[in-house]
C-alpha cells in the first residue's frame, strides 16, 4: 500500500502549522519546508507565541512577491498568520 503525501488537498486550502510545537533549532527549516510544498492558492496558517519580525525578513527575501503575508491575529503569546502562495 502506497501513500503521496502531496495528493492530500485541503478542500479550503488552509493548511495549520502550529510552530510552537517544533523544537527551536528546527522552526525555520520546517517553515521554509512547508511553504515550499504550498502550491499558488495555497495558505499555510502560521500559529506561533511571538511575532517572528526576523522570520519574516528571511521570508520576504527568499520568497519576495510569490508569497503573502496577512496576520489573523497579532496579540501578546497568541500570533496567527496566513502565508499564501501565489
Amino acid at each position: 500500500m502506497s501513500h503521496n503525501c502531496a495528493n492530500i488537498i485541503s478542500p479550503d486550502m488552509l493548511y495549520p502549522f502550529d510552530a510552537r510545537g517544533v523544537a527551536k533549532r528546527f522552526r525555520h527549516a520546517a517553515i521554509f519546508g512547508a511553504l515550499d510544498s504550498l502550491h499558488p492558492g495555497e495558505t499555510m496558517r502560521f500559529v506561533n507565541d511571538h511575532d517572528p519580525l526576523p522570520l519574516l525578513a528571511q521570508l520576504m527575501e527568499r520568497y519576495g512577491d510569490a508569497i503573502a503575508i496577512v496576520y489573523v491575529a497579532r496579540e501578546p503569546g497568541q500570533i496567527v498568520i496566513d502565508f499564501s502562495r501565489k
